[in-house]
């Protein structure tokens, strides 16, 4: 195929973007711009402009909020939405699609969502900073993949496959535990509307629409009601994405067939002079097109379309927004509160203590058994690396909080604990060595 200047432009981009890493550098890009802005000569344009208001109306409800509520209750709801439909994915047909898969790590996630919640609220037990104990839950999936890749190329997929599944469970926690302890008081009407449309989306799925269009107009609709409930708006773009048609129209065999019949009859027509095609040969690829949208399912089609977006626009937007934090000459004496204290020692040693914890416990016990080619090393490394909580860490402390002080104070700890738990989780993973595993014809192999 014939490549033009600008495909040979933007094939570096193209590469760059579909890296796994990628995501985590642009996010990290975003969180240090975020920090550098707030602490130069020019923070108050920082503040100013998250707090510029926009106003919505609808009928005779009215949207006016800051920017950041914008992005926090609005975007991250997309954020949300592609969580959900990878939970959905993952369910069906991925590392949690049997309990044989999923129980290693979801219940190494549960051990890394309890134990670091007990530690924040031990320390913060009894002051109006209790309510924190969600915020040193969470992991990053985006971030902790990231470092992840920069620990070497000899890290077992097993491992990589882990630390993912572990991750999507994490998220599970989150949106469970936001749902049912960070919703203020719920107004039942907007939230009995919302469920009826949850109903009519599960209805369209059900009688066989396919219509992204559909899906995306009676979701907004749910957002909306959600948001007017009380009830976090971003639970409402996990539960559309259940909604969300996960099957094809045609299967494998059907496909490849219609498509050598096609193939067929696109070569057999005869082309015309130059660059265009014939008039058959256009309703041929056409039916091509319709073919392969038979062939694919929605929840891939939409999650592969919506997730560069959420990578590389809403998550360094977010954390552009709320990253942000004055670090003064009394940043590290500051450290001492309870809040900072509770989210750095939460993430840090809870996350390690959780997740490593309650796996030797399923290996222990024979429920599960370690990823293949992986060591206890590899999993230190991995529960290291769970301490790496940002982005999650600070939406649930936006949920937590009303007081400025304790969000920086939330924000110190998030940062500390998260670059810290990175770089010794990147330091245990590069002197890690795949286990050794004994072949029948007495041989064995070793994967350095």
């Amino acid at each position: 195929m014939a490549s033009t200047p600008i495909d040979r432009l933007l094939k570096p981009i193209h590469r760059f973007i579909h890296q796994e890493f990628t995501g985590g550098i642009v996010l990290f890009l975003a969180v240090i711009a975020a920090i550098i802005w707030a602490n130069s000569a020019w923070h108050d344009s920082y503040h100013h402009l998250w707090e510029t208001k926009l106003a919505v109306s609808f009928s005779d409800k009215a949207l006016d909020v800051p920017l950041h509520i914008w992005i926090n209750d609005g975007l991250m709801a997309l954020f949300f939405f592609v969580i959900g439909l990878e939970l959905k994915r993952e369910f069906m047909a991925g590392e949690l699609s049997s309990m044989k898969k999923a129980s290693l790590p979801m219940v190494a996630a549960l051990g890394g969502m309890l134990v670091p919640a007990a530690i924040y609220f031990l320390i913060n037990q009894g002051r109006d900073s209790a309510n924190g104990w969600g915020i040193p839950m969470a992991t990053d999936i985006a971030f902790a993949l990231a470092l992840l890749s920069l620990a070497g190329k000899n890290i077992p997929s097993s491992i990589k496959v882990f630390l993912s599944a572990l991750a999507v469970a994490d998220d599970l926690g989150a949106v469970l535990v936001i749902a049912l302890f960070y919703t203020a008081s719920i107004s039942f009407a907007p939230l009995l509307a919302g469920a009826c449309l949850l109903m009519l989306m599960v209805g369209g799925n059900a009688l066989g629409i396919r219509s992204t269009l559909f899906y995306l107009l009676v979701g907004i609709a749910v957002w909306l009601c959600f948001l007017f409930s009380g009830v976090h708006a971003t639970i409402a773009g996990v539960l559309v994405a259940f909604t969300i048609p996960a099957r094809t129209k045609i299967n494998e065999q059907e496909y490849v067939s219609h498509l050598n019949a096609y193939s067929k009859q696109f070569e057999d027509e005869i082309p015309l002079e130059g660059t265009l095609t014939t008039a058959e040969q256009h309703r041929t690829i056409e039916k091509i097109k319709q073919l392969s949208l038979d062939a694919e399912t929605p929840l891939q089609k939409i999650e592969y379309a919506l997730h560069p977006w959420v990578a590389f626009v809403i998550m360094p937007l977010f954390a552009l927004a709320n990253a942000g934090m004055v670090i003064g000459s009394d940043f590290f004496s500051s450290l001492g509160n309870p809040v900072s204290m509770g989210v750095a020692t939460g993430l840090l040693v809870g996350k390690f203590v959780g997740v490593l914890l309650f796996t030797w416990l399923m290996v222990r016990l024979k429920i599960a058994s370690l990823p293949q080619y992986a060591t206890w090393r590899h999993i230190a490394g991995v529960a290291m690396l769970a301490g790496v909580g940002f982005t999650m860490s600070l939406f649930i402390t936006g949920l937590a909080f009303s007081s400025e002080q304790m969000i920086d104070q939330s924000k110190y700890g998030i940062l500390i604990s998260s670059l810290i738990a990175g770089t010794l989780g990147i330091l245990v993973l590069k002197g890690a060595k795949q286990k050794i595993i004994d072949i029948p014809d007495e041989t064995t192999i070793r994967e350095h």
